[in-house]
């Protein structure tokens, strides 16, 4: 009979913990950017800064959630330290408020929520009509986890062998706090272990002195998770936040723990009903450390400071700056983050064809080697974005979410192979052409400077395309490649022209010249390739492909063989 007991508190435990799941990756799904943006926009002060976080955890019921999306702002210098502690001051708060609502008996609204959530779900036309059915859902869940509790646990309130077990584990306030704390790591969650309290309360298995001493437990074991897991250890700043919030909770759980007697008493008095006492107690608790504390923040993020601080490190230009691992449940914005390092990447690629071109003209063969160390990071980049999106790609995408997926992953790889032509064979070019001192004709050397600027323009513009996803831009890309494949021609043809008035610049540089150009415009290939999906999507792929066809010209009957 026992073990039947414990099975079915287990499950609804593990009903519960997939409901908050459900709950907190539908609010992500649904709202994240805007989340995200309202929150970058309450920061000015303190105040607005501990609301952002109340009302932010209050819909994502995970103060561990809020403290990560904050965390990466801090990350990038987005977010002081005294705005980030008010933040997880409020999302202490707001972790409490689900909490509240679930402590009045509504379990009779889970059929229809899942009925909502359901009809939401399967046929909503739109990805946050869907994702708001999943909230329902998980909501409906964990109404359904709580009643499940209950109805196992008052069949086992009379048991005697029961009754004297939780006596023992909980007849000590300092053992309660820490089983508190322990359960709250284990589970990743302090609602569902405040909610669990509850029922244990309701059901009379703990008394109520107890349930207060757990409630600070699971107060304290909320705040440990983010210090082993959400900083990153390469650097001891990072670790500054969650710090911060646990130094929070522990002096309020040092403050209270000797008088929990007495405010037990006091809770009781007020509110006979159990569980409606414990979530009471649980907010007055983080309501009271939040006022304490947000007045004493400027010296503690001083302290802090002290104690962890900034360690210097040369910068590796290979190693990634926005990919937010945390960002990975809510596919919106780890998108972003993908785009936003592919932009990045892209710029060390542009500056990898800027370098070598000057190296190509001046002889300098040290932007040679600082090209092929560029080229190096930028295959850092395109292995990390790969991986990335990969990970992002396991959970479940719309569709929408699934094609801009392989439009980051597909430029991440055409600009991993323009950086190869670069280093590989334009670098190498260069390098022939410094040992060997030649010098390229006037003439010749403005049609190289030229194609190569058009092609830099290109780029400019595909890097707009990529993040817009212009129509219009995409199709001036196309045009400008049939445009430029026409240059190359004639430009071929002037060289021609030149070999055959026996220039000597000329005669002695015929195979740069030329090899120049053919890699200029491979380059200038990978570079459009970010225009069809954006021309495919809008149903102009084709014409696309007739404009580019069209415009070509036929080559010169003379024309050197490489222009065929």
């Amino acid at each position: 009979m026992g073990s039947i007991v414990l099975l079915d508190l287990m499950g609804g435990v593990a009903l519960l913990l997939w409901g908050l799941h459900m709950v907190q990756s539908g609010i992500l799904r649904a709202f994240g950017p805007n989340l995200r943006l309202l929150m970058a926009k309450a920061l000015g002060n303190r105040l607005a800064a501990f609301a952002a976080g109340l009302g932010l955890t209050a819909l994502l019921q995970s103060s561990t959630a809020t403290g990560l999306i904050t965390s990466s702002f801090a990350a990038e210098g987005l977010v002081g330290l005294v705005p980030a502690l008010a933040i997880m001051l409020g999302a202490n708060v707001g972790t409490t408020l689900i909490v509240q609502v679930l402590s009045f008996n509504i379990s009779a609204a889970a059929p229809a929520l899942f009925i909502i959530g359901l009809v939401a779900f399967r046929t909503g036309p739109r990805t946050r009509v869907k994702d708001i059915g999943r909230v329902a859902i998980g909501l409906g869940l964990m109404l359904l986890a709580l009643h499940i509790l209950l109805g196992t646990l008052a069949p086992a309130e009379n048991a005697p062998g029961m009754r004297v077990f939780m006596n023992a584990i909980t007849g000590d306030p300092v053992l309660c706090i820490l089983i508190g704390a322990l359960v709250t790591w284990a589970v990743h969650s302090s609602v569902a272990t405040v909610l669990l309290i509850m029922s244990l309360a309701y059901a009379h298995f703990v008394t109520p002195f107890a349930a207060l001493a757990l409630v600070l437990g699971a107060n304290l074991g909320s705040a440990i998770n983010p210090v082993f897991e959400g900083a990153k250890r390469d650097n001891p700043a990072n670790y500054r936040l969650p710090v911060g919030n646990l130094l929070n909770r522990v002096v309020g759980v040092l403050l209270v723990a000797p008088f929990l007697g007495p405010i037990a008493d006091l809770f009781q008095s007020w509110q006979p009903d159990l569980a409606k006492m414990t979530a009471g107690f649980h907010i007055a608790f983080n309501l009271a450390t939040a006022a304490l504390s947000i007045g004493l923040l400027n010296g503690v993020a001083a302290f802090l400071i002290r104690l962890l601080p900034e360690r210097q490190q040369a910068v590796d230009p290979a190693r990634p700056r926005y990919l937010d691992e945390s960002a990975l449940e809510t596919p919106s914005l780890a998108l972003a983050d993908a785009a936003r390092e592919t932009l990045r990447m892209g710029d060390m690629v542009e500056s990898m064809l800027r370098e070598v071109m000057t190296a190509i003209m001046t002889n300098d063969r040290a932007l040679v080697d600082q090209v092929t160390r560029m080229d190096n990071s930028v295959d850092g980049l395109d292995e990390a974005i790969k991986l990335y999106v990969t990970k992002l790609t396991r959970g479940s995408l719309d569709e929408r979410e699934g094609h801009r997926a392989m439009e980051i992953i597909s430029f991440a790889i055409n600009l991993e192979h323009i950086g190869d032509i670069v280093d590989k064979n334009l670098s190498e070019l260069a390098t022939k052409k410094i040992k060997r001192r030649f010098q390229f004709s006037p003439e010749g050397a403005a049609e190289l400077l030229d194609f190569h600027r058009r092609t830099l323009e290109s780029l400019r513009i595909a890097f707009g395309v990529f993040m817009s996803g212009d129509v219009n831009e995409a199709q001036k890309l196309l045009a400008e490649k049939a445009a430029l494949r026409n240059a190359e021609l004639a430009a071929t043809e002037r060289h021609l022209d030149r070999l055959r008035e026996g220039r000597p610049e000329t005669i002695e540089t015929t195979s740069l010249h030329l090899d120049v150009l053919r890699d200029l415009k491979r380059i200038h290939s990978h570079i459009c390739s970010v225009a069809y999906p954006v021309l495919d999507a809008a149903g102009q792929l084709e014409d696309a492909h007739t404009t580019d066809q069209a415009v070509v010209i036929d080559p010169p009957p003379n024309a050197h063989p490489s222009a065929r």
